[in-house]
């Protein structure tokens, strides 16, 4: 009796935590264990066998973005070298529909912590600024399964898509201003007005959630 009320008292911790019902834990946790093969954490290298994921540009950051301490809200920096299921939730809570009974505020909020943890795959060095070269990098992954376009063509295509966000952010800059990067309240308003529930996913776990950008 005491393990069984154990046990119900940390789904309901975890409910809390998560937003999650009973249901989608044990879901989840068992695509946890198929990910872990059946062992308490996930490494890296247990992401490696996995067929959609395989096929997306931007693998690597997915990836990461599972053991950034940020992400795991551990830290504001660095990689975790393993995760927990707990962990994993964590993760996965990120992914979680937006509840629209919610109040404004707490749905504004939801949304500010979708839009940190892509934040945070862009910002690979943990500086609080995406530059140039780190927008160059993923626009590069993204478009490399492409066979028409260049390298050259996708740095074109970063470095144009980082002045629109100077231009959106900072307005009319001085002939010798640089824009050193985009802000997590920059990247906020670059978002301003889209809906991100419809263009991120995470079909590789087999979740009905939300998702990468791509």
């Amino acid at each position: 009796m005491g393990a069984a009320h154990s046990a119900s008292e940390e789904m309901r911790e975890l409910e809390g935590k998560t937003g999650f019902s009973s249901d989608q834990i044990e879901q989840l946790h068992r695509r946890f264990k198929q990910l872990s093969g059946d062992q308490p954490t996930i490494r890296k290298e247990n992401f490696n066998n996995v067929p959609d994921l395989e096929l997306n540009p931007i693998r690597s950051k997915i990836v990461r973005a599972f053991f950034d301490n940020r992400n795991l809200r551990k830290g504001s920096s660095g990689l975790a070298d393993e995760i927990n299921f707990e962990d994993f939730l964590t993760i996965m809570s990120y992914f979680r529909p937006i509840d629209i009974t919610l109040g404004e505020e707490q749905v504004e909020q939801c949304r500010k912590e979708k839009l940190r943890f892509l934040f945070h795959m862009y910002d690979s060095d943990s500086d609080g600024r995406i530059t140039l070269e780190e927008y160059r990098n993923v626009v590069e992954e993204l478009l490399s399964g492409n066979p028409h376009i260049e390298k050259e063509s996708a740095r074109s295509i970063a470095d144009g898509a980082m002045m629109e966000a100077a231009s959106v952010c900072v307005g009319q800059m001085e002939p010798d201003q640089v824009y050193e990067g985009i802000t997590f309240e920059d990247f906020l308003k670059i978002w301003q007005g889209i809906d991100i529930e419809t263009k991120m996913h995470v079909r590789f776990l087999n979740m009905e959630t939300i998702a990468l950008c791509h």
